[in-house]
């Protein structure tokens, strides 16, 4: 608690730090840019504009008001990111439900990563220098990592280079990011270990991952018998899918030679779970799920370049 603590009076500073027009900070150049770059920051909601170029219109109300109550339960999880306009002006650049579910509950300020002029790679240096200290959580590092693929537009390969762990680390740190966000809280407060977290994402539907963890806490259960349920959750899912899908699985089970080679391929590299069907003479589909807008936004730009 006291860490939290400590990083919302910092985030607070930094706001105060920023409202001063003596310190008005608009390249990374500038005096105390250094302070502001990498580093999150309590914004007025009253001072964030959203992107009128934004590709998203529509929003799901029911979605946003379940957001909106994880928020007022467990707080903004994931700052938001914005660049800066003017003097106590921006702009969204990232996390607009996260941004209207706040003004759904009446939040006043909101974390928030600040773009500021030309701070490119200034905010890699913060990133990875960020990544390599000993103190953070694994949800801290996640987003770290998750904010290297975003904004820099590093892959997977660039960033495993750059900050000297191998892929399959930067992998598994990436996906705690797909656990429901009272399980990333309970990771970062230190309820479960990053070992829980890598268990229970391999459950889908984030009721029952909720379920199994509230038994993690009051049972103490291990991270090695927590791995069995989750083992013993899929086979009893596999038990109860219907015929229909029982033939539908035996029958991917038969693909060509080429997909099964290829499938392992395009998981690893956009880090979802990609489902290839295909006959035997060559035609087929691939499916890429994901589970929100960023992961959305994530998997276009490895597949498109923008």
């Amino acid at each position: 608690m006291a860490k939290a603590t400590k990083k919302q009076a910092l985030g607070r500073g930094l706001s105060a730090l920023l409202k001063d027009p003596e310190n008005d900070i608009q390249s990374a150049s500038d005096k105390n840019a250094d302070k502001v770059v990498g580093n999150i920051v309590e914004l007025d909601l009253s001072s964030i504009e959203v992107n009128p170029f934004q590709p998203r219109s529509n929003f799901n109300d029911e979605a946003l008001h379940e957001l909106a109550s994880s928020i007022r339960e467990l707080g903004v999880i994931q700052p938001i990111t914005v660049r800066k306009l003017d003097f106590n002006k921006y702009q969204l650049v990232s996390g607009e439900r996260r941004f209207r579910a706040s003004k759904l509950v009446g939040l006043e300020t909101i974390p928030a990563y600040i773009r500021i002029a030309n701070d490119q790679e200034s905010l890699e240096m913060a990133l990875v220098e960020n990544i390599q200290r000993q103190d953070l959580d694994p949800i801290e590092i996640a987003l770290s990592y998750q904010r290297l693929i975003d904004e820099i537009q590093l892959t997977q390969e660039k960033m495993s280079e750059r900050v000297g762990k191998k892929r399959s680390t930067i992998t598994n740190y990436l996906r705690l990011l797909r656990l429901d966000p009272i399980i990333q809280t309970g990771i970062r407060d230190g309820f479960v270990s990053m070992g829980h977290g890598r268990a229970l994402v391999n459950i889908e539907e984030k009721e029952d991952q909720i379920a199994l963890y509230e038994k993690i806490i009051t049972e103490n259960i291990s991270v090695r018998n927590t791995e069995k349920a989750v083992k013993e959750y899929q086979e009893r899912k596999s038990a109860a899918a219907s015929p229909t899908e029982s033939k539908k699985q035996q029958k991917s089970k038969s693909s060509p030679e080429f997909i099964a080679r290829s499938v392992s391929r395009f998981t690893d590299y956009l880090d979802v779970k990609v489902d290839i069907k295909a006959t035997e003479k060559g035609k087929g589909k691939i499916t890429i799920p994901f589970h929100s807008q960023e992961e959305f936004n994530r998997i276009k730009k490895l597949i498109t370049g923008e």
